[in-house]
């Protein structure tokens, strides 16, 4: 009896961390039913000398609660070989909801996620008002890659408390009631956890903190209770590490990272949470993990989680620069985009636009040029934008206008404002307490580009660098992420596990140039970022996406706890 799909001569690294073999794989249905030798023929069968099978990438941090409804191929994701996708992080989702918070809803997720309202408001159905029912909605959308979600506090407490959730008020008894009934049921329909946001950076569009950001230790303690007492979940902050006053911000994080042990501690669960080096609290990252570890010596499982690379702000000729403030720039982005690369041939523009009004926001010096065909996004001084100036004999401005005239406007400029240094990137991913996460799929969508940060951490710190293994840099991006959100029969090639696998040839992986594009509900843009060197991507058994194209698949399934 032939299977349905048998991939031959690949080398397999299975996402355990085990070594490298090679072998062939063979699916029937969703699952794989063999490892190694396969004697028997497939119904389709891929070719896979040379390339390697992996397990399918699981991202633990997006923000594709919104976008899943009307791009069912969950673009960037898709891109850069993963399977499934975590939603509902940071404490911003849409359920619990009752029909009249709708729009507040959509709006604090674009005051904290950069995705815009309207795309929300006319791309969701709305057809839920508990998370159960919101889970039943996910199944009934067309979907490319699996996902499951969170129950976010935001949502969770402005149902329980209304107006009061925003302020610093403690919750009441009642309060408490409604807020861990909530999270009761949220849990008992499949979701995968809870998350909460933290940080003073999080507002709602009338710059207040979202609901839960001053919740108080009790609060946290009584929904971890729910969560143990289901017996599963994570729960997932969007803590506040070094916010506040500067001579008290080391007590305050190191009591922030107390309350998470305790979290986890008291009631058996694991508590992740996102970690980014800054260069205004150099060592804080390291304090952190620190804390965490020692959290962890007293029986907690915390695990922070950090991106492979800078988490940086893009500007491009076709989307914002860091000139907007100069009318001459003002001018010009009111071009159709089409014509702003013509209109720098214009000598008399060009001279306009290197005049500048007034000071730029970003440090040229850390804002590193993104070219077609050679992306690199490793903080190299040599790459600066002052840099090329200087190689040119131009001013900044001068250079990036002189650069888009060379590339034909095929040129992006990318500044790191978190993880702004390559040192502390590489001492968090080789530190074992720390996850992989935060590539913020979805969010952001007009700032950033961080989806393609597994296929970063193959092709630099892998390819070029060395620093890990290939097997330690899959297992990193599958069994470990799918482990500590409980997402089972995931994250590895294994017989009898679910058939999410990437085909990939290693040494031809590549990030794409980021590309803004007008594709959101109401013609809101974004910037989308490929990949390449995904020869298959295959989701539950089927072929989802072939060498950067979409087969027309859409094998995705809901993920419950």
């Amino acid at each position: 009896m032939a299977h349905d799909l048998v991939i031959r001569g690949g080398t397999v690294v299975d996402g355990s961390g085990a070594e490298r073999f090679e072998g062939d794989v063979a699916i029937d249905g969703d699952r794989i039913v063999a490892v190694g030798k396969v004697s028997g023929t497939g119904h389709r069968e891929i070719d896979a000398r040379g390339q390697v099978i992996t397990p399918g990438f699981v991202d633990i941090h997006t923000h594709l609660d919104a976008q899943i409804a009307w791009d069912p191929v969950a673009s960037s994701s898709c891109y850069h070989g993963i399977t499934s996708g975590v939603l509902g992080n940071c404490g911003v989702t849409f359920a619990p909801c009752r029909p009249e918070d709708r729009e507040y809803l959509a709006a604090m997720m674009e005051s904290v996620e950069d995705i815009p309202a309207t795309s929300i408001l006319q791309g969701l159905p709305w057809d839920w008002q508990t998370y159960g029912e919101y889970l039943s909605s996910i199944d009934r959308m067309p979907k490319g890659i699996n996902v499951g979600g969170m129950v976010g506090h935001c949502a969770v407490r402005y149902h329980a408390m209304g107006e009061r959730s925003l302020s610093d008020e403690p919750a009441n008894a009642e309060d408490l009631a409604r807020i861990t009934a909530l999270v009761d049921e949220a849990m008992g329909a499949g979701a995968l956890g809870f998350s909460t946001s933290r940080t003073f950076m999080h507002k709602v569009p009338d710059g207040r903190c979202v609901p839960g950001t001053y919740a108080d230790v009790a609060e946290m303690l009584a929904v971890g209770r729910v969560l143990g007492q289901h017996g599963k979940g994570v729960f997932e902050a969007a803590a506040r590490l070094g916010e506040g006053e500067r001579e008290a911000h080391l007590p305050n994080t190191r009591a922030e990272v107390a309350w998470m042990g305790q979290v986890s501690r008291e009631n058996q669960i694991r508590v992740t949470f996102g970690l980014l080096h800054s260069n205004r609290r150099p060592d804080l990252y390291q304090r952190v993990i620190d804390f965490a570890e020692a959290e962890n010596a007293q029986g907690a499982r915390l695990r922070p989680q950090t991106t492979s690379r800078g988490v940086g702000i893009l500007f491009g000729l076709d989307h914002r620069t860091p000139f907007a403030a100069s009318s001459a720039w003002q001018a010009l982005a009111k071009l159709p985009p089409a014509e702003r690369l013509a209109a720098l041939e214009d000598p008399r523009q060009r001279a306009a636009l290197s005049e500048l009004e007034h000071p730029v926001p970003i440090d040229l010096g850390m804002t590193y040029v993104l070219l077609d065909g050679a992306v690199n996004y490793a903080h190299e001084e040599s790459n600066a934008l002052t840099a090329h100036a200087r190689r040119m004999g131009l001013s900044p401005v001068q250079a990036f206008i002189e650069l888009n005239r060379r590339h034909n406007g095929r040129v992006v400029l990318y500044y790191p404002g978190l993880n702004q240094s390559m040192d502390a990137i590489e001492a968090m991913l080789t530190n074992p307490t720390v996850a992989m996460g935060l590539a913020d799929s979805g969010a952001h969508v007009g700032q950033i580009m961080d989806a393609s940060s597994p296929t970063w951490l193959l092709s630099y710190w892998v390819n070029k660098r060395g620093l890990f293994t290939l097997e330690e840099a899959v297992r990193r991006w599958t069994s470990d992420t799918a482990e500590l959100f409980g997402i089972r029969e995931r994250g590895q090639v294994r017989p009898g596990w679910y058939a999410d696998l990437n085909v990939i040839d290693v040494d031809a992986l590549e990030v794409c140039l980021p590309e803004y594009r007008h594709d959101f509900p109401g013609g809101a843009g974004r910037y989308v970022q490929e990949g390449r060197g995904y020869a298959h991507v295959i989701v539950n058994g089927q072929p989802f996406m072939e060498n950067g194209a979409h087969t027309g698949a859409l094998a995705g399934v809901t993920l419950r706890s």
